[in-house]
């Protein structure tokens, strides 16, 4: 019996996904279950709208982290935060800090845990990777100066 699947079901496939299942798995565990539904006509052409949706929407997101990508490339962040003697930082820098920044400054969302840092302690200029999923990723600097 041919069913989409309206959840991941183990040893039989990923959501939205059309499998031929035995008819008394299908009629006894699936369809009571809600875990599938029959593969009538009207439910895979609803199948293959939702799918094509979720390419469409997939597509438009990796084009906004390429975009937010090339406007992070090669730019610097400045950063103010409270110091002592010898370069050292009272605390660190965190990521919360540097996409407050980056908001500020250049008018970019990034979320901190996209940013792929190592608690900055020292003064100075420090790289910093921002992963914006979709395999993509941008390096920047960040320019951590003494708060006056």
């Amino acid at each position: 019996m041919k069913v989409i699947l309206q959840q991941d079901v183990r040893g039989q496939g990923k959501k939205g996904e059309l499998i031929d299942a035995a008819e008394g798995y299908a009629r006894n565990y699936l369809l009571p279950r809600k875990l599938a539904v029959p593969a009538t006509p009207d439910a895979i052409n609803t199948m293959k709208l939702k799918d094509a949706a979720r390419r469409k929407e997939a597509a438009a997101n990796r084009a906004a982290a390429v975009e937010t990508a090339d406007k992070l490339r090669g730019k610097t962040v400045r950063v103010a935060a409270k110091g002592g003697a010898g370069g050292k930082l009272f605390g660190a820098v965190t990521g919360k800090e540097i996409a407050e920044a980056l908001r500020a400054q250049l008018g970019v969302e990034v979320a901190k845990q996209q940013l792929a840092l190592e608690p900055i302690k020292t003064f100075g200029a420090h790289e910093v990777k921002a992963k914006l999923g979709y395999e993509v990723s941008a390096n920047f600097s960040v320019e951590v100066s003494e708060e006056a």
